[in-house]
């Protein structure tokens, strides 16, 4: 049985119980996982195993394939083990920041520029994002800052759900969800959006994707447009960093 994804339930735990699934040289499987794998731009988690002998392990990778797969850096426990994880919280919070923030991002070059992101890769300390652009000025670049930093200063909510994806596909902008960019294989997808600036208005942004976010774009703090650069002929690559 696959692995529990208790990320997608809620971003902001830090600590959970699981038994050892399975195991593979270095690596386990759980039943139950907050770490997150790396994936969509967004890096893996890192943190700690202990069981109840006190004996502990580092998690220093997260991939998935097929199953939640967790490199350990020693002797693995056996399968059966109960165990407690805990998250190196500091690392999975920059990353929530940064992917939110990658999100207002993508939906203001898109709204202003018509510009479609095309990638993305997150980091603890900065982060960048490609798109479908010529090429962006400094005073660009200035603006889109000014933008973001307004709808940081407005505390909109983010939330997320499950939706079938032919259903999304026929119902939702799939030039801001970029639905179309992800395998054929997935069948239901989680939309995370950003509210618009009152109940009464839609979404700001609504995009398919299965990265971990704050609760509220105010947790992104200030933002700043660290620079551009030129990717092949028709792509741009636009870099920020947070305010720590």
């Amino acid at each position: 049985m696959p692995s529990e994804p208790l990320y997608f339930e809620d971003t902001a735990r830090r600590s959970f119980e699981a038994t050892v699934a399975s195991v593979a040289g270095d690596r386990v499987v759980l039943d139950r996982t907050c770490f997150y794998p790396t994936g969509g731009g967004q890096p893996n988690d890192t943190g700690t195993l202990r069981d109840d002998e006190g004996r502990e392990w580092r998690v220093t990778d997260v991939t998935k394939r097929g199953e939640i797969l967790h490199t350990l850096d020693g002797d693995p426990p056996d399968p059966g083990t109960a165990v407690t994880g805990e998250l190196d919280w500091d690392r999975r919070r920059a990353h929530m920041r940064y992917h939110t923030a990658q999100h207002l991002l993508s939906a203001v070059l898109l709204d202003e520029y018509d510009a479609e992101t095309t990638g993305n890769q997150l980091y603890d300390d900065h982060a960048h994002l490609d798109c479908a652009y010529d090429r962006f000025e400094r005073s660009d670049l200035d603006a889109v800052e000014s933008r973001l930093n307004e709808l940081v200063a407005d505390a909109r909510p983010v939330r997320w759900h499950v939706m079938d994806r032919e259903a999304a596909e026929e119902s939702l902008d799939t030039a801001r969800t970029r639905i179309h960019l992800l395998p054929d294989s997935i069948t239901e997808v989680r939309i995370v959006e950003v509210a618009g600036a009152s109940d009464d208005d839609p979404p700001f942004d609504r995009t398919a994707c299965a990265g971990t976010h704050v609760a509220d774009t105010a947790e992104i703090g200030a933002v700043e447009v660290t620079g551009r650069r030129t990717q092949g002929a028709t792509e741009e690559r636009v870099e920020f960093v947070l305010d720590e």
